[in-house]
C-alpha cells in the first residue's frame, strides 16, 4: 500500500509508467528521461529514499535502448523503488546524479566504460575505470563478440579441451548415463 501511495503523489506532478509491484517492499516506475533528476529529488527529500542502493544498464538491443534502473531505499519504512529510465542506445547520454548522490560517480564510470552510456558532467567519467587500454566496443554490450575477441586475443592453446557445456554438465550430474 505505501508503494501505491507514494506512486499517486508522484502521478499529481510527473509522468509516469505504470507501478509495477513485484513485492510489497519492491516496486518499479518508468519514468522519462528529462523528469529522473526531479523524481529523483521528490523521492530522497519528501519520501524518505535517502539511500540509492545501485544504478544498472540492461542493453534491449531489439529495441534500440538501454534501461536504466536507479534503485532507492527508503530505510525507514523498509521499502525500496526501483527508477526505470529508457534512452535511446544509438545517443546514449543522460545526465549525471551524482550530485544528488555521490556515489552515482562509481557507477556512472563503470556503465560508461561497460555499455558506452555517457553521463554528463560526472566526475572522472572519461577515467580508466576497469578496462585499462580497452579499444573495442564495450563488452556489455550485447553485439559484443565475446568469442571472436578471445580467439582475437588470446592465443590458441591446442592442449586445451573445449567442451560442450550442456554434454559437459550432463556427464557431471548423470555420470552413469541416466
Amino acid at each position: 500500500m505505501i508503494m501505491r501511495d507514494i506512486y499517486e503523489r508522484l502521478l499529481k506532478t510527473f509522468s509516469l509508467g505504470e507501478l509495477i509491484e513485484q513485492r510489497p517492499d519492491l516496486a518499479f516506475i518508468t519514468v522519462p528521461q528529462a523528469q529522473l533528476q526531479d523524481v529523483l529529488i521528490r523521492l530522497r527529500d519528501r519520501e524518505g529514499f535517502t539511500h540509492l542502493v545501485l544504478l544498472t544498464a540492461v542493453d534491449w538491443i531489439e529495441d534500440n535502448q538501454f534501461q536504466l534502473t536507479y534503485l532507492l531505499s527508503n530505510r525507514e519504512a523498509a521499502v525500496d523503488l526501483g527508477l526505470r529510465v529508457m534512452i535511446p542506445r544509438d545517443e546514449p547520454v543522460m545526465s549525471s546524479i551524482h550530485i544528488i548522490w555521490p556515489t552515482a560517480a562509481t557507477y556512472q564510470r563503470e556503465l560508461k566504460e561497460m555499455f558506452g552510456i555517457d553521463f554528463l558532467d560526472s566526475p572522472g567519467i572519461d577515467e580508466p575505470f576497469i578496462l585499462e587500454g580497452w579499444s573495442d566496443i564495450p563488452p556489455y554490450r550485447r553485439d559484443f563478440d565475446t568469442k571472436k575477441y578471445a580467439e582475437e586475443t588470446y592465443s590458441n592453446r591446442p592442449w586445451r579441451e573445449t567442451l560442450d557445456p550442456q554434454e559437459h554438465m550432463k556427464k557431471q550430474l548423470y555420470p552413469d548415463g541416466t
